[in-house]
């Protein structure tokens, strides 16, 4: 079901029944009436298709149903942050912020520019904080409007989460795995996992997210990604996320077939143009240290680029030389497009692994997925 028809009030008033076990002390709890309660509580139990209380003559007693949906609820609520926030609003602060514009936001949510408008104007008073400001013809977040946005997303994603997980509770297979994929997991890692895990559950969707580490961190603190697989930092990117190691990388120097060169000097291959991905990228930080390390200074690098497929096509075009996997170049090395030169000095070593939001709790079929990547 679509996320968007759930009232939040109602989920308040579940989560206060769940504690306090009768629909009596939850009107206590949340300000509202009996009847009130018992309506939110039918509505909820109607749009989830669930029973989440067996009604007993002493009060209400919580089904597995809402064992399972109340600390999303929970989690959710926690994110949001206000009592006064409607789902509507929340709806509209996330479009506004993922789509940049009011008019981009309403072609891809199908909610009126008006009703995009009122959304986060009421949200704006309902905080007591200016979400938006205008900047020339465009407008854009405010630091507090991008704080605000990253937390109705986390809630988006355990709502998400929780609907995926009443599903199985009923024996469905339901759900979406976000991944944020690095360069080096692109090659063989991240495709032989995605395919062991479709071929068991074919009922998950997988989407892949493409990029650096610094254009899908943010993703992944917002929520919109699960866990990122890479080449982890040192030092990590902060408390608020978790690096768990997989294995460690051992780049080669890799050159075109013909390329001339045919030694490990470090001093001879500091001769020639290199292609290497950009400053602060663990690579780059190797490949520095590598020449550092022989008291070389380091090479002029003409060309600063990240993507393997790029960098293939450069070296096929003259005597350029780079730092990668072997497994991101096993095919071009098969075929003899591009050969080893030499490999890199021993001290030079990448630890590859997964990155995750501190605080995260993953489903049963995303603990799976994690599971899957840590045994192949």
């Amino acid at each position: 079901m679509d996320i968007w028809q759930l009232n939040l009030r109602h989920l308040r008033a579940f989560i206060a029944t769940v504690e306090r076990g009768s629909v009596s002390a939850a009107a206590q709890t949340v300000h509202l009436t009996q009847p009130a309660i018992t309506q939110a509580l039918a509505k909820l139990e109607t749009l989830l298709g669930q029973t989440f209380f067996e009604r007993q003559h002493d009060g209400m007693a919580p089904t597995p149903a809402a064992h399972v949906f109340t600390p999303r609820a929970i989690a959710a609520l926690h994110h949001i942050n206000s009592v006064r926030v409607t789902m509507t609003q929340v709806h509209a602060v996330i479009a506004l912020a993922s789509y940049g514009s009011y008019s981009a936001a309403s072609t891809a949510t199908g909610l009126s520019q008006p009703a995009l408008h009122r959304a986060v104007q009421d949200t704006t008073l309902v905080l007591g904080r200016t979400l938006v400001e205008r900047r020339g013809r465009g407008i854009m977040l405010t630091d507090a409007g991008q704080r605000t946005a990253r937390g109705f997303r986390l809630a988006r994603a355990e709502l998400v989460a929780g609907l995926s997980e009443l599903e199985a509770l009923q024996g469905r297979e339901s759900g979406r795995i976000a991944v944020g994929a690095m360069p080096l997991s692109r090659a063989r890692l991240l495709p032989r996992v995605v395919a062991r895990f479709h071929r068991e559950h074919p009922e998950i969707d997988i989407m892949i997210a493409e990029g650096a580490h610094i254009e899908l961190i943010e993703p992944l603190r917002d929520g919109d990604l699960d866990l990122l697989i890479g080449a982890l930092r040192d030092p990590g990117p902060g408390n608020d996320v978790v690096q768990t190691p997989l294995f460690e990388d051992h780049p080669i120097i890799i050159g075109r077939y013909q390329h001339p060169l045919n030694t490990n000097d470090i001093a001879a291959l500091a001769r020639y143009p290199w292609i290497i991905s950009g400053s602060g990228t663990p690579l780059r930080e190797q490949w520095e240290r590598m020449f550092k390390d022989a008291s070389v200074p380091p090479p002029h690098v003409p060309i600063e680029c990240g993507s393997v497929i790029t960098i293939r096509q450069i070296l096929l075009e003259g005597d350029y030389l780079t730092l990668l996997s072997r497994d991101q170049v096993a095919v071009e090395l098969e075929a003899k497009w591009l050969r080893v030169i030499c490999p890199a000095p021993p001290g030079l070593v990448r630890t590859i692994g997964i990155t995750t939001r501190a605080n995260w709790v993953p489903t049963k079929m995303q603990a799976t997925f994690v599971e899957v990547l840590k045994t192949s």
